[in-house]
């Protein structure tokens, strides 16, 4: 995992990624983006990125997959969908709501145990069965990958009913984050994107969840058929599969092939 700064890499991508300026319309455009709550940060940082090497803009919404793919069903105007799976975009791929052939998976995220307390989640998650905590966040495993990955790992380590009372439910990982953030929970479990910075621990004390307790989160990315003739849906997803974005990504602890 790079440590070095994100605003180094920044920079790199401002400079590296104008080739893609090459293949861009003349006229600027604009691009509606449904992102993921975990994807946050780095999406932020790639429109900037988007805007000043191809003109275009970025306009990002960020939120639960589930819920995008219930407001897209039900017309939401969104160009692009970057979700925290690939279980709804294979769907609106095959619902005949995409762009053929443009889906591609972006990152494969890790989930952690996040404490915003240092020292309060040991390297092994032993805390969770210590059960001595009072509210333990997850994110609404119906609409949020992430939480229901969280809900896998509860079930594979036996501690399901026994930490069922004290589950505070966020309808995003990016609202279950702020639960333990602000301390309305001790701890909880979250992507491992929202608690580092250009590769480091932010704060707190994490444990990272072990692959194997929970369904890999494979995050796909989509244009929606609306876009079909957006040429800055089209640049976005050019951005996102050049060598420095995914290096700019595996800052944030994806894996990114």
């Amino acid at each position: 995992m790079s440590h070095r700064p994100a605003a180094r890499l920044i920079q790199r991508l401002l400079t590296l990624a104008a080739a893609c300026a090459a293949s861009v319309a003349v006229h600027a455009e604009t691009v509606n983006i449904a992102v993921a709550a975990n994807f946050t940060e780095p999406a932020k940082a790639l429109a900037a990125v988007f805007q000043k090497t191809t003109g275009h803009t970025a306009q990002l919404s960020f939120g639960a997959t589930g819920a995008f793919y219930s407001q897209i069903k039900n017309g939401a105007r969104f160009d692009v969908l970057m979700a925290a799976d690939d279980e709804r975009p294979q769907r609106l791929e095959k619902e005949g709501d995409t762009v053929p052939g443009s889906r591609f998976t972006y990152a494969t995220g890790q989930l952690v145990l996040w404490s915003a307390k240092p020292g309060y989640v040991d390297d092994k998650g032993a805390v969770l069965k210590a059960n001595q905590f009072n509210k333990l966040a997850v994110a609404n495993p119906k609409n949020a990958p992430y939480g229901a990955a969280a809900m896998q790992a509860l079930y594979k380590l036996g501690l399901t009913a026994a930490v069922q009372p004290k589950l505070v439910t966020g309808e995003s990982i990016g609202q279950t984050y702020n639960f333990i953030a602000t301390g309305n929970a001790d701890l909880g479990f979250v992507a491992l994107s929202q608690v580092l910075d250009a590769g480091k621990l932010k704060g707190g004390s994490m444990w990272v969840v072990p692959a194997q307790l929970h369904t890999p989160i494979v995050q796909d990315a989509v244009i929606l058929k609306r876009a079909a003739g957006n040429p800055a849906a089209k640049a976005w997803m050019a951005l996102m599969q050049t060598p420095k974005t995914k290096e700019f990504i595996r800052t944030y602890g994806y894996a990114v092939k």
